[in-house]
């Protein structure tokens, strides 16, 4: 009988992936706030990660094996200007849900960023100070240091920017694919780089890593690469024109959240575990081929 996984965050882009991965070996519980949808082998249900008298009953009906926290508020901008709200969620749902798992002594794995850096001196790794420039950036980290004080065992991962074509929603590199088929200009940093990973390598990296591994980890992708240039290999190898790829700056775009620059992430202690993230090009010519597919 397979064990029971929980996911939050089931609707969201790396969210619907694990579900997808993880069904082949877990009875999962896929936890959704609004966006409901359907998949085979997956349990939805609504439920409201604020609230730990909810929480709780959950676990006590469920009895879970393990959980895989994604869900949170990711749109620095909004977390900026609504901090009560993204503390709520990202941060006291995140040790509540720790909490709950530390009862059960069950695998608990919490999603978190490489936005805790500042991005003055890439690239990161575990062992640098985090330095968040942003509300959201900040919110991580009081996550991540509740969680690790509560329950020493938690695997927390922080992840890069994730590309891949989403399950549902027009986003990521759907979104980019529609403007450039439309012929729409895309208008990307230049002086904004990453270590991007997609958003299948995660999820198989963050499954293969359960129950397996505690502590902090980066999950970053083999390359770093500036938003801008990112959208220039999406262009050539989807044979759109790089014209429709336009360079700009942090400062053309006045935003309420402040930006880091470069975020890179060093990952090597999570290939030495079999973590292995495809190389840009292989990625997205493999995500090419699978939309060809449908």
């Amino acid at each position: 009988m397979k064990k029971k996984l929980i996911i939050t965050g089931a609707s969201g882009f790396l969210g619907r992936k694990l579900c997808l991965q993880a069904v082949k070996n877990w009875n999962v519980y896929g936890l959704i706030h609004k966006h409901i949808f359907s998949q085979n082998g997956v349990t939805v249900l609504k439920i409201d990660l604020t609230s730990l008298s909810d929480l709780k009953k959950f676990f006590l009906n469920i009895k879970p094996d393990a959980l895989i926290h994604t869900a949170a508020i990711s749109d620095p901008n909004f977390c900026q200007e609504n901090p009560e709200q993204s503390f709520k969620l990202n941060v006291e749902s995140s040790i509540n849900l720790s909490i709950l798992c530390s009862d059960l002594e069950i695998p608990f794995i919490f999603c978190s960023t490489d936005l805790v850096f500042d991005g003055l001196n890439p690239p990161y790794s575990e062992n640098d100070i985090v330095c968040p420039v942003n509300t959201y950036g900040k919110h991580k980290v009081l996550a991540e240091k509740g969680i690790i004080k509560i329950y020493a065992d938690s695997l927390i991962c922080r992840l890069p920017l994730l590309y891949g074509y989403p399950e549902s929603g027009n986003r990521g590199l759907k979104k980019m694919l529609t403007d450039l088929e439309n012929n729409r200009t895309v208008k990307l940093f230049s002086d904004e780089y990453r270590s991007p990973v997609s958003a299948e390598s995660a999820a198989t990296g963050i499954l293969e890593l359960l129950g397996k591994s505690s502590g902090l980890l980066h999950l970053g992708g083999r390359e770093s690469i500036s938003r801008y240039d990112f959208g220039l290999l999406v262009a050539e190898l989807y044979n759109y024109s790089s014209d429709l790829i336009e360079k700009i700056l942090q400062l053309d775009v006045p935003m309420p959240a402040p930006r880091s620059i470069d975020v890179s992430l060093i990952s090597k202690q999570a290939y030495s575990l079999g973590y292995k993230p495809g190389l840009l090009r292989e990625e997205l010519k493999r995500i090419n081929t699978n939309l060809k597919k449908k």
